[in-house]
């Protein structure tokens, strides 16, 4: 399969699921071309920027992982018709 760019943005509410979220990056590390982290700690949120070179269900498994973490919201985009 081939793989994709994608950009992958995380939203973490709360630290309850912090530490499963980030062995779940670390399984994904191989896959990983940049992270950016912004703490918002006025409004108890993070903000997780992930870049991404993996084939796709790679990327929609791990968006699926994260996105079931209570506090968790993880969204993909891929670029048009781009490889």
């Amino acid at each position: 399969m081939e793989n994709r760019i994608a950009a992958v943005s995380i939203l973490v509410e709360g630290p309850d699921s912090v530490e499963t979220l980030n062995a779940i990056l670390h399984d994904y590390a191989p896959y990983v071309l940049g992270r950016l982290g912004i703490p918002y700690r006025e409004k108890g949120l993070s903000v997780i920027c992930l870049v991404l070179d993996a084939p796709m269900d790679v990327i929609n498994a791990l968006t699926g992982k994260l996105g079931r973490l209570p506090g968790v919201s993880a969204k993909a985009v891929t670029p048009r018709g781009a490889k």
